[in-house]
């Protein structure tokens, strides 16, 4: 596992070490977590050139039922 580094000034470590503790996590999992997210959290691989490209039977939506009347409260 890699082992990281870097400086932030001492009111946002102050910050991230009551967020840890709120989260009942050491900084250093804390950080793992937040930057695992940031770094995982993209779209796969050509997902925009597929958008749209459905190879299959049309998708048809059903048809809608009556609204409902309901009495008020008043």
């Amino acid at each position: 596992m890699s082992q990281l580094h870097c400086y932030v000034p001492d009111d946002v470590a102050k910050k991230l070490q009551a967020k840890a503790e709120q989260a009942h996590l050491s900084v250093s999992k804390y950080l793992a977590l937040l930057i695992e997210r940031e770094v995982e959290n993209q779209w796969p691989e050509n997902y925009f050139e597929l958008l749209g490209n459905w190879q299959g039977e049309s998708l048809k939506r059903p048809t809608q039922g009556d609204y409902e009347n309901r009495t008020n409260f008043e």
